[in-house]
């Protein structure tokens, strides 16, 4: 296998710096892996050490793991059509412009206050992104990556579907995946705390993103908990095997091309970010992140892989230090993978 040094002595320095309280992650080259699980699962109220198998929130890597690939079947069985208008299936949006490749490439320029907008009943804060968002200059024209898009695609799959959308990905794609720690509902003893909130007290075993807090299995964006060892089982499923055999070649394919409406090369394909491979034919790469302190990147042609989940948001959100670090680990990541 090839040599990670670089890039493990930097997911390590994470914990041994206290930039996060704990780690688990995986490389993986073909066969080949290097799988670490080390620190602590909380820091407060007392110290509680990180175990193999624990489940994290997962944020919006939930977005990718799960809103992504059914949508992808749905464009499949022909269902719905990338170009197909949002309105079309959400008719209370005020705006025919924006389709739904729009919303999985985040150039929907989709956007708008609610006030108060934590503080809403479901029920309200659904109707109020539905009818008080409006699309600005930035459609068609530049990338604005927003959880919005994926609350709309979420309720774009209840429609079609006439679930949840939470259920719905637990169906098409958890299920039959065998992801079996994969879940919107977890045990929360099995759970990795993340932030201590004034109103909400440790967040354990429930989702942290505010939204996906109000508006549970119908949210879209967030609210996956999964371990480790799932999110091997799905990225390796997704470059080797098509998800199983759940999505066609043509559809992984679309993931791994830019799927943007915008004139030239830009770096969204469908939900993922694309990254270039380091070496000459600079083929593409997707990635993605959750706020949390999670993060996946996946290599289809050369069968290569990093999944990293930490509870970055513990104790609480603000955390530069882990940001900045995060771009540095990507970086040295992507040239140590390319080396020969």
């Amino acid at each position: 296998m090839k040599s990670y040094q670089q890039t493990t002595q930097q997911l390590d320095q994470l914990v041994h710096d206290g930039i996060v309280p704990g780690i688990s992650y995986l490389i993986f080259d073909g066969p080949e892996e290097i799988k670490q699980v080390r620190g602590l699962a909380q820091t407060r109220p007392f110290p509680e050490p990180l175990k193999a198998g624990m489940q994290y929130d997962l944020a919006s890597l939930t977005k990718v793991v799960g809103t992504v690939p059914v949508i992808a079947q749905l464009l499949q069985e022909g269902k719905l059509a990338l170009d197909d208008p949002l309105k079309e299936y959400l008719p209370d949006f005020p705006d025919p412009r924006p389709t739904i490749r729009n919303l999985l490439t985040h150039t929907s320029g989709i956007t708008g206050y609610i006030p108060h907008r934590n503080e809403l009943a479901p029920a309200a804060l659904k109707r109020a992104f539905l009818t008080a968002m409006h699309v600005d200059s930035s459609l068609n024209r530049q990338i604005r990556y927003a959880d919005v898009n994926f609350l709309y695609l979420g309720w774009i799959i209840e429609e079609l579907c006439q679930q949840p959308v939470q259920d719905v990905i637990t169906a098409r794609v958890l299920k039959p995946l065998k992801m079996t720690g994969a879940t919107f509902t977890p045990a929360p003893a099995n759970c990795v705390p993340t932030e201590i909130q004034p109103k909400r007290g440790l967040i354990r075993g429930q989702v942290h993103d505010p939204k996906g807090y109000i508006l549970g299995k119908h949210c879209g964006c967030a609210g996956m908990f999964a371990s480790l060892a799932d999110l091997a089982t799905y990225g390796r499923a997704l470059i080797e095997s098509n998800l199983a055999g759940l999505l066609d070649a043509k559809t992984v394919d679309m993931l791994f091309t830019d799927q943007t409406p915008i004139p030239g090369e830009h770096s969204r394909s469908l939900g993922w970010k694309l990254l270039h491979f380091r070496q000459a034919d600079r083929h593409y790469l997707i990635s993605h992140t959750g706020f949390t302190g999670t993060w996946m990147i996946l290599d289809r042609q050369t069968d290569q892989g990093m999944i990293v989940l930490t509870n970055r948001v513990h104790p609480t959100a603000r955390n530069q230090r882990y940001l900045d670090r995060r771009d540095q680990i990507f970086a040295t990541y992507l040239r140590e993978m390319a080396q020969n």
